[in-house]
């Protein structure tokens, strides 16, 4: 067996949960929260590297403090999403730059999944299996809280609990990802798959499964051309999602031209 399937497997799986997510940071226009987020991680690492313990386990743990901290600040104050995530992410990533180590610092930066263990390669296929399937367990109850939060509090939805489940899974989707295309990154793995998907897309379901799609396919072809030509993979990565994002909008712009 080829040594790039099971790193290929690996991005296809984290990707796919990535992308999925994404689909619906864009529908909730937080976008950019995904980028801010990815930075967050950052100290994690950072921390993680000098302790000299698995760079994964710092970045979820970080991540996941800070998730609960703004969803805290979120819901006793006014200031709005993007704000908290802002403050959030430029302290982090001052942080993260002071506390990570210089020669360890492009790897954090810009991930290369290329050097995970076998033990690690096959957990972040099972977390982001088990993250594909909890977001689809929850994705009507998170779609309708995104429309009209009364309609949904009047049918039984707590949107304060599901919008706390939606940041937790977006946090360790992100944990995951930055292995891949490292901190500085991660937020185009979330959100270019998702963005062409909205280019084609008519319905959420047909949203949700193209921007799974355009993500496994950027990530397979990222490791293909990564391994044989010895380029970094998250670079490749991110340049054929944004052409997939072109084409789509190359083809959005030709359906609205002859309708």
């Amino acid at each position: 067996m080829p040594e790039f399937i099971l790193p290929l497997l690996v991005a296809a799986f984290v990707a796919a949960c990535a992308s999925l997510l994404g689909s619906f940071a864009i529908l909730k226009r937080m976008a950019l929260v995904g980028d801010a987020l990815s930075h967050v991680a950052l100290p994690g690492l950072a921390l993680a590297l000098i302790l000299n313990v698995n760079p994964f386990i710092g970045a979820v743990v970080f991540l996941l403090t800070t998730v609960v901290g703004i969803w805290f600040v979120q819901y006793r104050t006014t200031l709005s999403l993007e704000t908290i995530v802002g403050v959030f992410f430029t302290a982090s990533l001052a942080l993260g730059a002071l506390l990570t180590p210089e020669h360890e610092l492009v790897e954090a930066l810009f991930g290369n999944i290329l050097d995970l263990s076998m033990g690690e390669s096959l957990a972040s296929i099972v977390l982001s299996i088990i993250l594909i399937a909890i977001t689809f367990m929850i994705y009507k109850r998170l779609a309708l809280s995104m429309v009209s939060s009364e309609i949904a509090h009047s049918i039984g939805i707590r949107t304060k609990r599901v919008e706390f489940v939606y940041l937790l899974i977006f946090a360790l989707s992100v944990a995951l990802g930055i292995r891949f295309v490292g901190a500085l990154m991660m937020g185009s793995l979330v959100i270019i798959p998702a963005a062409s998907a909205k280019n084609i897309s008519r319905s959420l379901k047909s949203f949700m499964a193209w921007s799974m799609v355009f993500g496994v396919l950027a990530a397979s072809f990222g490791i293909y051309f990564s391994y044989t030509n010895g380029l970094p993979p998250g670079p490749v990565f991110i340049i054929i999602c944004s052409v997939f994002f072109i084409a789509t909008l190359v083809v959005r712009q030709l359906k609205k031209a002859s309708a």
